[in-house]
């Protein structure tokens, strides 16, 4: 209907431009549903933005829009409010018209084809392989699966990739982490480094090694030591001390480094597959960035840039201009020692995501990651694409609360709470739908009671709530020997006369709009927020009148009405990933 009304007011403005009254057109016609019903269903500003460019009074000029609007059989009256708006009051029609096109459409009410079968490529959660999930991971993990259902939903051709950071520093001290715990399994006394990683995890997958290889990789602990510089409670630097113990594992194991490697990579990437897959969160292809930069493609590309001019070299070391496109300083592509950057990867990475031929590239990351964002661009621009193409959706941090009281989380000392604890304490429903219900931008206080309590305070049950009194309200149709017939209820739409039906049908009649919105601006809670007011619409209703009353004609209608409730909030939920119970 909002689509109805854009097209309306874009043929009164073609009029009064074709008979001189107005000079031009404007370049968005911005349509909204309102939130007091006594002002109509649907307004406009198109009059006040107009008068700023075309110097005439907004009212008088809202007036001749009114007035040269064509006919609709939706829209009933059109009248001006305030200092120019025009507010439209749809039709009986217009509103009681949205059940048989949910009841025919189904599963695919609310989706379109807007997006035209762009290919887009979203990349979201991409965490080290380093340990479990945490609940700060969660956060991308749904934010990343919901916005892909939403841009599948309007007609784009979705590729879900994590990129699995399996090379660098990180999973060197994951190694050498997961070698000390299983040469103390070996019998080896150890010291354990003030910067590597403590979690239990770590010891459960030296033990699978030890397991499996018994003492194939023991060394005494008198040689891993041997000579090392202090760590930090010595006075010493950890992140010297850790190198250190890095290039001593490497030395000591030789060719049984990589092995160790391999095991430790594959348990914890096995661990976080199964954790996303039982949330609910899946992906077309997991990127391995060891594979990736083991081929020439990085080569490649530092030869274009260096071709283009975009390079230079100082200090020994090669520098990415950056600076030229708008970035705070140039960055290193290759360090004085010959070693490529992970920036240099990463721009290689991003490079051959379009060289698969897809249209937009979203990148789904921390709030940390705000630096990042000018520098990648930059690389994307001298390289000959529009900046325009790749989209960064960064996220801000969680933080949980139980009793009132903040749960202090630390990943490297090993004392956080996994996203898979989390689940089993909150369900795949809570913690997805909580995941999801702020803007990107803003930090989630995650509220462990709130999320488990079975009331209204809860905004999950709440929704899920509605959906299982619908269907309450079919055991109690068949318990009463009563039947409900679909097409005896459409032809008796005109009976939803009460306000409370009004206003539900009208919050039914918003969501195709809303999924548009959501999706082109990755908004998901967009959508919880619209689950919200289509629960408490429902709720309002229940609370107020009979559905099953003894007139046939009126029962049919308010069950044709409950029923569009129903899948327009499974629609809803499919898009999120939560479950519709049936009863609660």
């Amino acid at each position: 209907m909002k689509q109805h009304i854009e097209t309306l007011i874009q043929n009164a403005l073609t009029q009064l431009k074709d008979s001189g009254y107005l000079p031009e057109m404007p370049s968005l016609i911005q349509v909204d549903a309102t939130k007091d019903k006594q002002h109509g269903d649907f307004a406009s500003n198109v009059a006040l933005i107009l008068a700023k460019v075309t110097q005439k009074k907004p009212r008088e000029l809202a007036d001749r829009i009114i007035q040269a609007l064509p006919a609709s059989q939706y829209v009933i009256k059109a009248e001006v409010a305030g200092p120019g708006f025009i507010n439209f009051f749809l039709s009986p029609d217009a509103l009681t018209g949205v059940v048989a096109r949910v009841l025919a459409e189904k599963e695919k009410y609310g989706r379109s084809k807007i997006g035209r079968e762009k290919k887009v490529l979203v990349e979201f959660l991409s965490s080290n392989p380093t340990g479990p999930l945490h609940v700060g991971h969660g956060r991308g993990g749904a934010f990343g699966a919901v916005v892909s259902n939403l841009l599948d939903a309007v007609g784009f051709k979705t590729y879900r990739e994590y990129y699995v950071n399996d090379a660098g520093r990180q999973m060197d001290i994951l190694t050498a982490s997961i070698w000390l715990r299983y040469l103390a399994l070996c019998g080896e006394t150890i010291i354990f480094p003030a910067n590597a990683y403590r979690g239990e995890y770590v010891v459960g997958i030296a033990k699978a090694i030890f397991d499996q290889h018994d003492r194939h990789f023991h060394v005494s602990a008198n040689q891993v030591f041997e000579n090392l510089p202090p760590d930090e409670p010595q006075g010493g630097d950890k992140e010297v001390y850790i190198d250190a113990i890095i290039a001593r594992a490497k030395a000591l194991l030789g060719d049984k480094y990589e092995p160790v490697f391999i095991l430790g990579l594959d348990n914890v990437l096995a661990d976080i597959r199964d954790d996303l897959a039982e949330f609910g969160v899946h992906y077309d292809n997991w990127f391995s960035e060891r594979q990736f930069i083991s081929t020439d493609v990085v080569d490649k590309l530092l030869d274009k840039l260096k071709e283009s001019g975009h390079v230079y070299e100082q200090d020994n070391a090669l520098w990415f201009k950056s600076t030229d496109f708008g970035d705070e300083k140039d960055r290193v592509l290759v360090r004085s020692n010959g070693q490529r950057t992970y920036f240099a990867n990463d721009v290689a990475y991003h490079l051959s995501k379009f060289e698969r031929g897809f249209d937009i590239a979203i990148d789904i990351f921390g709030a940390d990651h705000h630096g990042y964002v000018p520098r990648m661009k930059a690389a994307m621009e001298a390289s000959g694409i529009n900046p325009e193409r790749l989209v960064h959706l960064l996220l801000q941090f969680v933080t949980l609360y139980r009793g009132g009281s903040q749960v202090q989380m630390s990943t490297r000392s090993g004392t956080f709470v996994t996203l898979r604890e989390l689940r089993e304490e909150v369900g795949n429903d809570a913690a997805r739908f909580f995941y999801v219900m702020r803007k990107g931008e803003q930090h989630i206080d995650f509220d462990l009671d709130l999320a488990k309590a079975q009331s209204n305070e809860n905004p999950v049950y709440y929704v899920q709530y509605a959906f299982a009194r619908i269907c309450s309200v079919f055991k109690q149709l068949a318990e009463r020997n009563l039947s409900y017939d679909e097409a005896n209820g459409l032809s008796h739409l005109s009976l939803l006369s009460q306000p409370h039906e009004r206003q539900l049908l009208n919050t039914i009649s918003r969501y195709p709009d809303m999924i548009v919105n959501a999706a082109l601006h990755y908004e998901p809670h967009q959508l919880t927020n619209y689950l919200r007011d289509l629960a408490a619409d429902f709720h309002a209703y229940y609370n107020s009148h009979q559905f099953l009353v003894e007139d046939t004609g009126l029962r049919n209608a308010r069950l044709a009405l409950v029923t569009a409730t129903r899948q327009t909030l499974l629609n809803g939920f499919n898009l999120l990933g939560i479950s519709a119970p049936e009863s609660m």
